[in-house]
């Protein structure tokens, strides 16, 4: 990879690792028993997608601590990668979504493996957790072997936990939240911890902390990285119910149907009066949603300005991240690409 930056190129080079990985795990599933077939093609095609976002941020919180492009390195920004497929293997399942980009969910693409067995739905749904729970102790595994020094490891292992218990912690509220009467503050909430900071935060610090970064950088990092995951979560919202299947690869009622804790729909309801909050109140939760529905419901939100709101909202995260980069010691060229990463982040169709 040359100094400059290529996003393209930077993919290719994750995936093209990730694959390789995957596949030799998936024959020491085989060489345990060939009816772990399908088991170890879920692990392949739950990381098979993405725009590689985390390995990304990861990569350049070690450049921006001075260290140079290192193939040790991107195998450990490539662990971050691990943690998401497990994250939305695990969200799968909660949610019972039925499609990602664009394709059955592991869960669901684990019934046919068991065709004709009693309780095919729950045995797959069984199945796909324990797919979800072996890629995070993979992530873990391929960090840990990385090939980086073991003195640059232990300095961002403690982190690791940090992640993994906001992770899940902020999984946890969303369950919680599911439900129930929306409010701003609590989806905002759930969209720190499940989302935000194990997605641009965390890989950054732990790329700044195996590069030994100073506080300063490393206080910089975060101060970027907290509003550009909240802005990149709540675009994923918006995306999830005005955008298009065929572009998003997600079924665009999962949100209303589920009845998820989401910013977009909080502000709609903390907007609406009591004859609207009514009428969407109707359709939440509802099994039985068609495209009159999302059509009800996005004519509601538009109506109430909600969209307008929530987009004005990932416009001033995204602004404050980059600008928490000037005068932060970060380099030039680490400055560029953080403010590149910040616009494809808040700025993607799907």
């Amino acid at each position: 990879m040359s100094d400059g930056w290529d996003p393209a190129g930077f993919k290719d080079r994750v995936d093209d690792l990730l694959d390789e990985f995957l596949a030799e795990e998936g024959e020491r599933l085989l060489a345990i028993d060939g009816a772990l077939e399908p088991v170890a093609g879920q692990l392949r095609a739950a990381a098979r997608h993405g725009k590689r976002l985390r390995a990304a941020f990861c990569y350049w919180g070690w450049r921006a601590g001075g260290q140079p492009d290192s193939e040790p390195l991107l195998r450990a920004a490539a662990s971050m990668e691990l943690v998401h497929a497990a994250a939305t293997v695990h969200d799968d399942i909660i949610d019972d979504s039925p499609l990602r980009h664009g394709l059955p969910t592991a869960h669901v693409a684990l019934r046919t493996a068991l065709d004709g067995r009693p309780d095919a739905r729950g045995a797959a749904r069984s199945l796909a957790m324990l797919v979800g729970d072996h890629l995070m102790a993979l992530a873990g595994q391929l960090f840990a072997a990385s090939g980086l020094p073991g003195a640059y490891l232990a300095r961002a292992r403690p982190l690791w936990a940090d992640l993994a218990r906001d992770l899940v912690a902020g999984e946890c509220l969303e369950i919680l939240a599911t439900g129930s009467r929306p409010d701003p503050e609590v989806s905002l909430k759930v969209v720190r911890y499940k989302t935000a900071k194990y997605t641009v935060e965390q890989p950054l610090l732990i790329g700044a902390l195996l590069a030994g970064a100073s506080p300063d950088v490393r206080e910089a990092l975060s101060a970027y990285g907290l509003p550009l995951g909240e802005a990149f979560q709540l675009r994923d919202d918006l995306l999830g119910l005005f955008g298009t299947p065929e572009r998003t690869g997600k079924a665009s009622l999962d949100d209303i149907r589920t009845h998820r804790p989401t910013a977009l729909l909080a502000m709609t309801w903390q907007a609406a009066d009591a004859a609207q909050r009514e009428r969407l109140a109707g359709v939440l939760g509802r099994r039985d949603l068609d495209e009159r529905h999302l059509r009800d419901v996005r004519e509601l939100m538009v109506e109430l300005d909600a969209l307008e709101r929530v987009e004005g909202m990932i416009a001033a995260r995204t602004r404050e991240a980059v600008g928490r980069l000037g005068g932060s010691g970060v380099p030039g060229q680490a400055r560029r690409a953080l403010t590149a990463l910040a616009q494809s982040a808040t700025h993607r169709r799907h």
